[in-house]
């Protein structure tokens, strides 16, 4: 018994077992998360290493070359990049996509313990990053304080970090911008002397009565009781009392030569609101957590945790993450809406019937629920991905559904039973269904094994159409069959009402048709005509490639600016504070309406803080978080802000580097799009030449808003050249000068001081007074082993010198990166004149510039969308030839896929689009959109032929019977697009060039497949028949020759 037959047998059953699969897809629903994208398997791991007072040469040299050597083993490696900073290194590696990221960071994690001994003492250990999309901070907070400033650590750690991070799938919450607590010890370098005391001695001591030590148990009477010595220090103020040393007999307290300070780290990175000095909080997610709820959550604890605050502190939002992806999962769920609904109406006009619309339309929700048991049962969220695959698929589950219903129609207006039409009508065209759904299948299946970015970002996207689609396919073969054999039966006479309203539409199709028939007898007739003419078409389309320029990814408006300013290195952190402040002011006046929040950062970030540290920053560098009202709340783009920004921003000279990130990030796919130029080079000025030259030559050129090169002005620096010499006869060597040296400015953490349970450094280094020349680094003591001093002048010499701040590493050579930002242009016009600009550059010997980044990116995703394109097409091609068992039927079938991108180039330059990874996917699911429409057509051919008919009449007649049925399944997969190709949500941007090229490809292609399949056919068929003749009068020359010889 068949699949049809059994359903239609047992329409309870089979009603059920659908409703069973609703209710799951419906439960299903409820417990998915939203997020904005798919969880992304990361291909990148990144190690960072702190070494406190370093410069980036001694990072280089000391820290990232050592790491860099050893890691480079590491398997499967396709990038190894490096920035060299002060106080820290980061290493970026970068692997194939595809493979296992687990064991990749476990095989990191081995290499790191071979090397972590060979780093500087004072080095800490490297610490391993896996990237994924979870490390994407879901809510930045601002926080404004005025008296608690000192205090701000404190206060927040203990009364919103923690409550915070106790909301379930918060995965960390951190704070950036507020200075930490530390207890400073400021001795006095000459009573140093005179004591002959030193501040590794003084470090020692603290570290010595800062104790608490078990001394183990003992048994008093019938009690056993702990021993043990409590030495840590309650108050800082007790460590004025200790004993430091001894002169002439008297004791030297800790207060005698030095003061005790309970203060802030120096130096400490400042971060200020809407022009108040506060600070940031970062809340980030566990992995596969639901970010809008997280979100949500977040925002309902402020105002309790608000409450618990200071009356000076104030709490509030930077960025929330959840109204980007509420706002376009939204929007995308409103354009599933639309398309639902023009798809409907379609079916009715066309179909006129009530009844079988809500039969064929009952497949829409039947297959878009069901697909989310999937989403459910491989953990996937709900995200733009998920959500544009159900609005693409709306338009394409209805084909099969219309296939069957026709049929069965047909077999009923002939006067069968409606039960029996049902078996017999979906018996006809089962095999046909399946071979279509086979073909869809062979467009989206490859999708899910497709590499690299492409790969990463589109696999859920094939995955739901390959089991909506399959879905779609069980419910035309059993469910459609069910409800045509109850709802469907001869109609005796049409009411009024419908002949008033569909009989202008009947009398439309019914014209169309006739049209149509004249127009294929005609085409039939002129076969060299319509076949040159459309190859013709075919060859003019593709000098429209010229002016349709390339792009990776359409930037998104999602509310957010980030603008990185930079003043001349050295500058220090009052400068930055009051240019950020007159900046905050002019922006928060002159844009007033379209900004909600304006979040800065200045300073040099600690080490611990690890979301600042992995970014660019220093006491010149300001860091602004701009947030931006909703789109539609808005009458400007973003991008034409950020245009009025980077003018603004042209008033300020003293700025070395202003950048304006579109996004609020350089990263990711949804930012402005940015051309970059990697300069290879050892020499640092010969590559400093060579990027300043190509920066003046983009800025020249036509949609280049702004050109950044990557390393920043040479930093003035006081080094010491010891005498290794003079260093020898007083007993050193230079690591124990080079030690002394450092501990006395940069300074010892003696020991650890406990409150509360938080933990703060104990810090001993020379007082401020006594850091401020060059005189005090000269008269620093070193002591020897037999605690000999000796100044720092009398064994070396104290020398201005410049070097890089940061030092670029790529595949372990030194790079410089040029970054032009676009804006108004395409990324492959301003990469194709910036190749142009490098042609014409004589480069020194040992320089090289190659390009990098989105356009890179671009280029990989470009090649293997193609390889899918040609893989699809073979396997579509299989696909036919195994259902029409033929060459020849499939060939001309894939005669309509070279039409359908010359729709697509044709619809992208008429709307002045950009081809792109989101057009391309587009062009590629044409492939199997357009070969079902010949499938349709010639497979009714091929029956014609078979009752005996004509090449042509069969052709004619096929031709005038398929139209409809064409032209429907077109249109409801065309209206179903629109809303997509409409759209101006938020998030619209990225899928619009998709439904424009799927649009335009299928206007153009199934127009001539009604045309060209058909004439094709009689081409083919006619010369097949001339061959056959051919070969019929060979034969029978050859029997009259033998019959004349006997």
């Amino acid at each position: 018994m068949s699949l049809y037959e059994g359903s239609v047998n047992r329409p309870i059953m089979t009603s059920l077992c659908f409703a069973a699969l609703v209710i799951l897809g419906l439960f299903s629903l409820s417990k998915l998360p939203v997020d904005l994208y798919p969880d992304i398997d990361t291909n990148t791991i990144m190690v960072m290493t702190s070494y406190e007072g370093a410069s980036a040469s001694d990072i280089e040299n000391n820290v990232t070359r050592p790491l860099e050597n050893t890691l480079n083993s590491v398997s499967n490696l396709k990038h190894i990049s490096s920035r060299s900073a002060e106080n820290i290194s980061i290493i970026t590696l970068e692997f194939e996509f595809g493979e296992d990221i687990d064991v990749l960071t476990n095989d990191v994690r081995d290499k790191l313990d071979m090397i972590s001994s060979y780093l500087p003492d004072d080095a800490e250990t490297p610490v391993l990053f896996k990237f994924s999309t979870d490390m994407i901070p879901i809510v930045l907070l601002s926080i404004e304080a005025k008296e608690s400033q000192n205090a701000l650590y404190k206060i927040l750690d203990d009364m919103v970090v923690n409550p915070l991070a106790r909301i379930p799938g918060v995965g960390s919450v951190s704070i950036s911008g507020a200075p930490k607590r530390e207890v400073q010890v400021y001795c006095d370098p000459n009573k140093l002397e005179a004591y002959g005391l030193t501040i590794e001695g003084i470090s020692a001591v603290i570290r010595a009565e800062n104790m608490n030590i078990p001394g183990g148990n003992i048994d008093i009477g019938n009690e056993t009781y702990a021993l043990r010595v409590e030495g840590e220090f309650k108050d800082p103020t007790e460590m004025r009392k200790i004993v430091v040393g001894s002169h002439h007999g008297a004791n030297i307290y800790l207060t005698d030569v030095a003061r005790i300070v309970d203060t802030v780290e120096e130096r400490a990175q400042e971060t200020y609101n809407n022009g108040n000095q506060g600070a940031m909080i970062i809340v980030q997610k566990q992995t596969g957590a639901n970010s809008v709820d997280i979100s949500k959550k977040v925002a309902e604890a402020l105002p309790r945790l608000q409450e618990n605050l200071p009356s000076d502190v104030k709490l509030g939002v930077i960025v929330d993450t959840s109204d980007n992806i509420l706002n376009t999962i939204n929007n995308l769920a409103e354009t599933v809406m639309y398309a639902l609904l023009f798809v409907i109406i379609v079916v009715f006009v066309f179909l006129g019937r009530w009844r079988a619309t809500i039969i064929v339309c009952v497949t829409i929700p039947l297959s878009l629920i069901a697909s989310f048991i999937y989403l459910a049962v491989s953990g996937n969220t709900i995200n733009i991905i998920s959500l544009s695959s159900l609005s693409i698929a709306v338009g394409m589950v209805v084909d099969d559904a219309i296939v069957v219903l026709e049929n069965v129609t047909t077999h009923i207006e002939r006067g069968s039973d409606a039960k029996q039409a049902a078996i017999h009508g979906t018996n006809e065209v089962a095999i046909s269904i399946i071979a279509s759904t086979l073909t869809m299948l062979a467009v989206f299946f490859p999708l899910t094994m497709v590499t690299g970015m492409t790969g990463v970002m589109f696999k859920q996207l094939g995955w739901m159409m390959c089991i909506i689609m399959i879905i779609s396919m069980f419910a035309s073969l059993s469910l459609t069959p069910v409800m045509c054999a109850k709802m469907l039966g001869r109609q005796n006479k049409d009411s009024k009402l419908y002949r008033k309203f569909f009989g202008p539409i009947e009398k439309t199709l019914n014209g169309l048709d006739v049209v149509y028939a004249k127009a294929l007898n005609w085409a039939v007739r002129h076969r060299t005509v319509v076949v040159l003419s459309c190859l013709i078409l075919f060859v003019a389309s593709m000098f429209l490639m010229k002016g349709i320029s390339t792009e990776f990814f359409p930037a998104q408006d999602n509310s957010r600016i980030g603008v990185e300013l930079e003043l001349p290195i050295g500058s220090r952190i009052e400068v930055a504070q009051e240019l950020s402040q007159e900046v905050t002011k002019l922006w928060m006046e002159k844009y007033k309406d379209e900004i909600i929040t304006i979040n800065y950062t200045v300073g040099q970030a600690s080490s611990d803080n690890t979301f600042a540290s992995m970014q660019e920053n220093g006491t010149h560098i300001m860091k602004f978080n701009i947030r931006l009202e909703e789109p539609g709340d808005r009458t400007r783009h973003m991008e034409e802000i950020c245009d009025d920004m980077r003018k603004d921003l042209e008033a300020y000279p003293e700025l070395v580097k202003a950048k304006v990130i579109f996004g609020g990030s350089s990263s990711g796919m949804s930012g402005q799009p940015t051309a970059e130029f990697e300069v290879y080079g050892y020499d640092f000025d010969v590559t400093n030449d060579v990027s300043e030259e190509l920066k003046a030559k983009l800025l020249e050129v036509p949609g280049v808003a702004e050109v950044n090169i990557s390393r920043s002005d040479y930093q003035p620096e006081y080094q010491v050249d010891f005498d290794r010499e003079k260093l020898a006869l007083h007993g050193l060597n230079l690591a124990t000068a080079g030690n002394y040296l450092r501990n006395s400015i940069h300074g010892s953490v003696a020991s650890i001081y406990r409150e509360d349970g938080d933990e703060y450094d104990i810090r001993v280094r020379y007082a401020p007074e006594f850091r401020t020349s060059i005189e005090a680094i000269e008269n620093i003591l070193v002591y020897n082993m037999a605690g000999e001093g000796v100044r720092i002048k009398d064994v070396g010499t104290v020398v201005e010198r410049f070097t890089p701040p940061t030092i670029e590493r790529k595949d372990r050579e030194r790079i410089v990166t040029v970054a032009a930002v676009i804006s108004g242009a395409a990324l492959g016009d301003i990469v194709a004149k910036g190749n142009a600009i490098i042609d014409e550059m004589v480069l020194p010997m040992g320089v090289d510039i190659q390009i990098a980044g989105s356009f890179e990116d671009q280029q990989d995703s470009f090649s293997d969308l193609g390889q899918l394109g040609l893989l699809i097409i073979i396997l579509v091609f299989i696909v036919m030839a195994a259902q029409f068992e033929s060459m020849s039927y499939p060939f001309i079938i894939m005669f309509s896929i070279p039409f359908a991108f010359s729709g697509v180039l044709l619809a992208l330059f008429m709307t002045k689009s950009t081809l792109s990874v989101m057009s391309l996917l587009g062009g590629i699911m044409l492939i199997g959109i357009v070969v079902k429409n010949g499938i349709v057509l010639i497979d009714y051919i091929l029956l014609c032929r078979e009752r005996g008919l004509a090449i042509i009449n069969s052709v004619i007649t096929a031709g005038k019977s398929r139209l409809r049925p064409v032209l429907m399944t077109t249109c409801t997969t065309i209206l179903g697009m629109v809303p997509m190709a409409v759209d101006t949500g938020q998030g619209a941007e990225m899928w619009r060039p998709l439904a424009v090229a799927v649009i335009g490809g299928l206007l153009i292609s199934t127009v001539l497949t009604l045309i060209l399949i058909p004439t094709l056919f009689c081409v083919f068929a006619g010369t097949g028949i001339v061959r056959k003749r051919r070969a019929l009068r060979i034969a029978r020359a050859k029997e009259s020759r033998k019959l004349s010889v006997e």
